[in-house]
């Protein structure tokens, strides 16, 4: 009979973001094991890879971000959820350098191709609800990922009291 999982699968995803937050693409799967209190051998037997963690937590990240959205309830607090966990410069820049190394995998780009459609989805919505523009939502996710990008290479004051600040200047020339 097989020893039932102490460990679960959540833990170590989240062990893999926080590695990722403080060391960018070079994390190694050592590094998520030792985070997560377990033996490279059961991150390995779960994931396979680093790729598989990577796609386990880009699928499991999906999820999150579309349940938090839906709770949300509206347009301007959905957006907010999108990158509220970057709000140290530090951790943006790791995580940014994570996504240009995961754009060049294929199966990684097809994942962050589907969570952005996702996204996208669940922000049409929402701004079908608010009567907003048909392209509001396409508009104000491009807007926010500019955004992300440009704090995470220039960061001035606050992430989100930036994206704050922005959002409602552009919803406000929508409505």
């Amino acid at each position: 009979m097989a020893r039932p999982r102490t460990i679960s699968d959540e833990r170590i995803l989240s062990a893999t973001a926080t590695v990722i937050d403080r060391r960018g693409p070079e994390f190694t799967v050592a590094d998520v094991a030792a985070e997560a209190g377990v033996s490279v051998g059961a991150v390995a037997k779960r994931f396979g890879s680093k790729s598989g963690l990577l796609q386990a937590l880009t699928r499991a990240g999906t999820e999150e971000v579309a349940r938090r959205m839906r709770e949300a309830g509206t347009v301007r607090e959905a957006l907010l959820t999108w990158f509220d966990r970057l709000a140290d410069p530090v951790v943006a820049t790791n995580n940014l350098a994570q996504l240009g190394v995961d754009l060049i995998d294929a199966e990684l780009r097809a994942l962050l191709a589907r969570h952005y459609a996702v996204l996208e989805s669940e922000l049409e919505v929402l701004c079908a609800a608010e009567d907003l523009p048909s392209n509001a939502a396409r508009v104000l996710a491009a807007l926010v990922y500019g955004i992300a990008m440009d704090w995470s290479i220039r960061p001035r004051g606050e992430l989100l009291a930036r994206m704050e600040e922005d959002i409602d200047l552009v919803l406000k020339g929508m409505r």
